[in-house]
């Protein structure tokens, strides 16, 4: 592990262990390609994070990019979350390009260039693919955002990634079934690394919400900075304190309209009493009208 500007950088084993087997094998040349590939790709990601202002504590490289712990994790937008994403594979696409261009002209020799540009194109599409970490998952929650709650945007989340890493293991045998030739290995490897990281995702979620909690007044700051309208929802007093929490959608500033039966008129919490409610050390399954009192 290595720190370089404030940002801790390392090599996951899994990336270890396919450098050591390309190493061995005598594919050295590809190796170290393959990793200015992905240490460019998850450098886009670290240049527009910081450019919005994110603080990056640990990128985490990876065989088809990298993880990147950043501080703002559940606080920021999913607009922006879309641009940090994105901006990853978007290097895949100059250098290939520029992979293409450098065979063109004779600067580099052809079947080179079509290396190049080929493992470009196969680590940019892989990690636009809809499977949390990947950068097509960080997509896919960032798009369900803005259609369901957060808490269920992370569920779906985890239940999609899962079901495609599964989907994707499984593919690692078609060679067998198809044309009795063997395993794909490097794909069954990646397909298991994917399930049981969302395995470990899924488990997580409850702890993911919590985080979004406690940054949530931050993003319920830029929400109203940007003169947003409150988006009301009405609940009965006997619903738990996170249950209603659980109904906060990441895009909105949320008044929460109490029902209780014996009152005469509806009473409105702000969202912050909902959050403080959650993270007040108190049991977050006592019914809302508790904070009434």
């Amino acid at each position: 592990m290595i720190s370089l500007r404030g940002i801790r950088w390392s090599i996951h084993p899994l990336f270890v262990l396919i450098m050591a087997a390309s190493a061995l094998t005598g594919y050295f040349t590809e190796l170290i390609t393959l990793f200015i590939i992905v240490l460019v790709h998850e450098m886009g990601h670290v240049l527009v994070a910081r450019g919005l202002g994110w603080t990056v504590k640990e990128v985490k490289l990876l065989p088809f990019g990298g993880v990147a712990e950043v501080e703002e994790a559940g606080g920021a937008s999913a607009k922006e979350d879309a641009i940090v994403a994105i901006a990853g594979p978007l290097q895949n696409v100059w250098m290939a390009v520029a992979a293409w261009g450098c065979g063109a002209l004779g600067l580099w020799d052809a079947e080179w260039a079509e290396y190049v540009m080929m493992a470009n194109v196969i680590i940019g599409s892989f990690n636009l693919l809809p499977i949390h970490p990947l950068d097509g998952g960080k997509l896919m929650q960032s798009l369900l955002s803005y259609f369901i709650h957060y808490y269920h945007a992370l569920l779906w989340t985890a239940r999609i990634s899962l079901t495609l890493s599964g989907a994707m293991t499984l593919s690692a045998f078609l060679p067998i079934l198809l044309h009795g030739e063997g395993v794909q290995l490097n794909l069954f490897i990646i397909g298991v690394f994917l399930i049981v990281s969302n395995l470990t995702y899924l488990r997580h979620v409850p702890f993911l919400f919590y985080r979004f909690l406690v940054q949530r007044e931050r993003l319920a700051r830029r929400l109203t900075e940007l003169g947003r309208e409150a988006s009301p929802l009405i609940v009965q007093g006997g619903q738990s304190v996170l249950s209603v929490a659980r109904r906060f959608n990441r895009e909105r500033y949320h008044l929460v309209y109490v029902l209780e039966p014996a009152a005469k008129d509806l009473r409105v919490l702000a969202e912050e009493v909902i959050v403080a409610g959650c993270l007040s050390g108190e049991n977050p399954g006592r019914a809302v009208s508790e904070l009434l009192r």
